[in-house]
């Protein structure tokens, strides 16, 4: 039975981090609300009183009998069925704990364009999102860079590797992750994330080479990728990048 991933159908948000998952992996998934059944049949999970389990908000996952809420727990679940972390508990644990602090990152991210609250428009915020933009480019961005860039050098099995990996030696739902908020960080904040990078080689180079890899290559080249735009999470205002 394949997967249903449920999130809005026209930005890559948080459910683009599932969505690489399930690309990479080459995993059967229907993404409901971009198909014939739409945003309802999304809603049907987060309004519906007979949903036992709700989902507090999308993406979800829905497997089964079982409706898998937030990203890093979808990620967790999905990780070890679709041969995207290790084996081991230590390997699985470490993933874990590295997604969560990827989606700190989003959220900060996020929040350089709604500082003050989610519900207004960033127009109505814009003093407040280059305050905090100004202390995200100088303190929080490297300071997260860094730490990637770390456990990247002091994994052991990137001895010699063109592409490192965060957690052993194969591609884990953590590298495209990382992959990800590269990426949109490069389209949001050009100019900062130039200056970032040149700090964070191994990041730079595992960036690259997931754009390499045959499945997501082929994603990332297809219609099925939405490309960012003004309502996602990474959204380029060119006041907020200096």
């Amino acid at each position: 039975m394949a997967y249903q991933l449920h999130y809005w159908p026209t930005i890559q948000g948080r459910g683009e981090f599932v969505r690489l998952a399930l690309e990479a992996a080459g995993a059967e998934y229907v993404d409901v609300a971009r198909g014939d059944e739409g945003v309802p049949a999304m809603q049907r999970f987060l309004a519906d009183p007979s949903v036992a389990r709700p989902p507090f908000a999308c993406p979800f996952l829905v497997d089964g009998k079982r409706v898998i809420g937030q990203t890093a727990a979808i990620l967790q679940y999905l990780g070890p069925r679709v041969g995207l972390v290790g084996r081991g508990e230590a390997d699985q644990l470490w993933a874990h704990q590295i997604q969560l602090t990827t989606m700190d990152l989003v959220t900060e991210v996020h929040d350089l364009h709604h500082p003050i609250a989610s519900a207004l428009y960033y127009e109505d915020q814009k003093p407040e999102a280059l305050r905090r933009s100004q202390d995200f480019r100088a303190r929080r961005l490297p300071k997260f860079l860094a730490w990637f860039e770390a456990i990247l050098q002091r994994n052991p099995r990137n001895t010699g590797r063109e592409v490192p990996r965060l957690v052993g030696g194969s591609l884990s739902y953590v590298d495209l992750s990382l992959f990800q908020v590269v990426d949109g960080l490069q389209y949001a904040l050009p100019k900062a994330m130039k200056k970032a990078m040149r700090k964070a080689p191994r990041v730079a180079a595992l960036h690259a080479g997931v754009q390499r890899h045959r499945r997501l290559a082929a994603y990332l080249a297809s219609e099925r990728r939405i490309a960012f735009n003004q309502q996602g999470i990474f959204r380029a205002y060119p006041e907020l990048d200096g």
